[in-house]
């Protein structure tokens, strides 16, 4: 039996394996098509920018991908809370990292794991390579030697330099203390914090609460001996810089009457006694990863008045640092700073606490599957906010320019917050709202060919995404078999078939002999399909209601799924069968129609091609704006090519559907806007199309591909459309996440 921890392993070890190992690569600015991009890129043309820089060093922000690059170092001492595991074995954090600052910020950033514990000699490395990064950020480096590095890298480097682990944690956690402070209606000023932990992370909060307000005498701080107060003499420089006067010794005498806790330590660190003892409405950020010094659950049970925040993801108010450094940086890197310095931060603290007040928009609460409000559950802003790349990186941006750190001040901050908005792809929020709209129904997904590793892994990445329960239908001895091979746990799968559900074979064969008497098949013949054919077997679960959502076509062709599909379930009533693709990239979401059912409809196909499609479309939140495309332009070359397309578009004006819809036009017209109010004035389009509706199967299928090779973007589809009840069919050849995709989509439709 495979439990969730050994689970997790196993996906995530899968995760950075497969495909491409690890997670980044390089990708090129400039085109290298030609001799002469290859001269400009490299010799002779490089050597003119090389000069320039020689003369100006400045210049390397103009000629250079410096501006925009930051440097995720570490010696591995402090690996997440793993402890020291080496430089080489913080890599897969590093990556990490720099793929957060890539996709919340837009940062190019690239690991550096430097293999000494030597502060001297780690110190030199950094600095010797620093000329070639706009900033750098430090990551798992080990207290007490995380405040000498950095110390030491901010005097000799003039980029920014920061200890994430130490201020992205604080500036979180200040930004949910100031609202935590609001919405209790008490000041920093006047409440008494007890902090339980003395390591880089908490002795930075307590640092920038002090600097924000907080009198030095309020905050006790506690490690693993006690509290840490005045008479005590084993106390590192920065520990006793934080010593108090004070009776208190022990964490639980600090507790008793406190205002606030937080907790950067370890797991159990705290009961419900010290809870309980504390003041009226308690500030608690429990904040140790990836288990909090007590669970919320056990919190609320003593004092349902108590504001709580976690470092976790699956409760309220998580004290998450990618809310941080992102931005933090972003603001540094524009205002070319010379360093991240405390007014910085405080800036970004309450930049974070303001917008945490503000309404939240209907996309972050679609993403997040639940209605975000300012209040006692919601004092931190939800990671995926898009407003986040403007607020943040405007308020470092500001400060660092009224501290005097910034090079390069903005004059014009409403164009400089336009660029900040332009960094963010919205698809990703697109995504995660996908998978949120189908959550809360209670599904059950069957996968017909459950032995293949695929359906097992994405019925588990489903349930993982709390879509609904799975079955998945094969031989047990062979899925098991398979699930050891492939490492994979079935806990949270059932296996279903012919063999073990008697009962339920009969159910199936009798609603199948009822379909199919009259076509010349005989009790025995829907019997034998029934136990032999696992797709019939898994349209049949959805005919009876025994499962909502079924998943096909690992195995066979999509025509040979379809075919059999077409002998178990009907068409819905008033429609027709199609397929679809939908494309997400940068914040645009485009749906192609019918890539792989019609080889060539006629114009009352595409009709209701068009008309299926924009309902689909709307129910996923989307004003549909339908294009009937061709090779041609508003009858600009008229053949029998164009005829069925003019039929549909004669046949839409009949019956005055409620979507926008125009035709025949070329795509490029189609999603080109501009093109059409400078070309065709007359186009009944309010904008660019997000409806492509394809003249022929080879059109669809071809375009659809074409995207899914060379978008950066994600591509979800063929969809299968038209069936009463939900069936996908997907490629032979799709990965686990487009099966999920896939899935997911589905259940959004339900």
């Amino acid at each position: 039996m495979t439990d969730q921890h050994d689970q997790l392993k196993i996906d995530a070890l899968a995760f950075h394996a497969e495909g491409r190992p690890g997670k980044l690569e390089v990708t090129a600015t400039k085109p290298l098509s030609t001799q002469r991009d290859l001269s400009l890129a490299y010799s002779p043309g490089v050597a003119h920018p090389c000069l320039e820089i020689k003369e100006n060093p400045e210049a390397a922000y103009e000629y250079t991908a410096k501006s925009n690059t930051v440097a995720v170092i570490s010696n591995g001492t402090a690996v997440l809370g793993l402890g020291n595991l080496g430089a080489l074995a913080s890599k897969p954090v590093m990556e990490g990292k720099a793929v957060l600052f890539k996709r919340f910020s837009d940062i190019d950033g690239l690991d550096v794991e430097v293999a000494t514990e030597d502060v001297d000699a780690f110190c030199e490395a950094v600095k010797l390579i620093a000329p070639s990064f706009g900033g750098i950020n430090l990551e798992d480096i080990k207290a007490p030697e995380s405040f000498l590095i950095e110390e030491r890298l901010i005097e000799d480097c003039d980029i920014p330099v920061m200890h994430d682990d130490q201020h992205g944690t604080a500036i979180i956690a200040a930004a949910g203390m100031l609202n935590a402070l609001h919405v209790t209606g008490k000041t920093l000023q006047e409440i008494r914090l007890v902090v339980n932990g003395a390591g880089a992370a908490a002795l930075s909060c307590v640092a920038l609460l002090k600097t924000m307000g907080l009198p030095s005498e309020k905050a006790i701080l506690c490690d693993s001996k006690g509290v840490i107060h005045k008479d005590r003499t084993d106390l590192n420089q920065w520990k006793s810089a934080h010593a108090v006067d004070t009776p208190y010794r022990t964490l639980a005498e600090a507790m008793v009457g406190a205002d606030a806790f937080f907790g950067l330590s370890v797991k159990d660190a705290v009961d419900e006694s010290m809870v309980e003892s504390m003041g009226p409405r308690p500030i608690i950020f429990a904040m140790a990863n990836p288990d909090p010094e007590i669970l919320p659950e056990a919190m609320k049970a003593v004092r349902d008045d108590a504001i709580i925040a976690t470092g976790r993801s699956d409760y309220p108010n998580q004290v998450n640092n990618v809310l941080g450094f992102p931005y933090i940086f972003r603001g540094a890197l524009d205002v070319r700073a010379t360093r991240i310095n405390e007014e910085m931060k405080v800036a970004a603290a309450e930049a974070l606490a303001k917008l945490a007040r503000k309404a939240v928009p209907d996309e972050v609460a679609d993403a997040y599957g639940r209605k975000l409000s300012y209040g006692p559950e919601y004092i931190i802003p939800a990671p995926f906010d898009p407003r986040l790349i403007v607020a943040i990186p405007r308020a470092v941006a500001e400060a660092a320019m009224r501290s005097g750190v910034a090079r390069k001040p903005i004059a014009d901050m409403a164009s400089y917050e336009s660029e900040l908005a332009s960094h963010l792809d919205p698809s990703h929020a697109a995504i995660q709202a996908l998978y949120n709209r189908g959550k809360g129904k209670d599904l059950t997904f069957v996968f017909a060919e459950g032995e293949e590793d695929r359906a097992m892994r994405a019925g588990a990445e489903l349930v993982a995404n709390g879509l609904g329960k799975v079955k998945i239908v094969g031989r047990e001895r062979v899925i098991r078999e398979n699930a050891a091979a492939a490492g994979l746990s079935l806990d949270d799968l059932k296996i279903v078939n012919a063999k073990i559900t008697p009962d339920q074979n009969k159910v199936y064969s009798d609603y199948l002999y009822n379909r199919l008497k009259r076509q010349g098949l005989m009790q025995r013949d829907v019997e034998r399909m029934v136990n032999t054919d696992r797709v019939i077997y898994g349209a049949a679960m959805i005919a009876a209601g025994d499962a909502d959502i079924m998943i096909t076509g690992m195995t066979r062709s999509f025509r040979q799924c379809l075919n059999t599909l077409d002998q178990a379930l009907d068409t819905q009533l008033n429609q027709i069968q199609f397929g679809y693709s939908m494309l997400m990239d940068k914040g645009r979401t485009v749906f192609i129609g019918d890539t792989i059912v019609h080889d060539t409809p006629t114009g009352a196909e595409l009709a209701q091609i068009a008309k299926q499609l924009a309902t689909v479309v709307r129910d996923l939140g989307h004003e549909p704006r339908v294009a009937l495309c061709s090779y041609s332009n508003f009858g600009q070359t008229p053949t029998d090519r164009t005829a069925a397309i003019n039929e549909a578009i004669a046949i839409l004006d009949s019956e005055k559907p409620d979507f926008e819809y125009d035709g025949e036009m070329q795509v490029n017209v189609a999603l080109n806007y501009d093109l059409i109010e400078r070309s065709f004035p007359f186009c009944r389009l309010s904008g660019p199309a997000n409806i492509l509706i394809m003249p022929s199967l080879d059109a669809a299928n071809i375009a659809g591909k074409m995207l899914e090779e060379f978008s950066s973007g994600t591509v979800i589809g063929p969809v299968l459309q038209g069936f009463e009840k939900p069936v996908r069919i997907i490629p032979l050849n799709a990965t686990v996440q487009q099966i999920t995709h896939v899935a997911a989509l589905a259940a959004a439709e339900v």
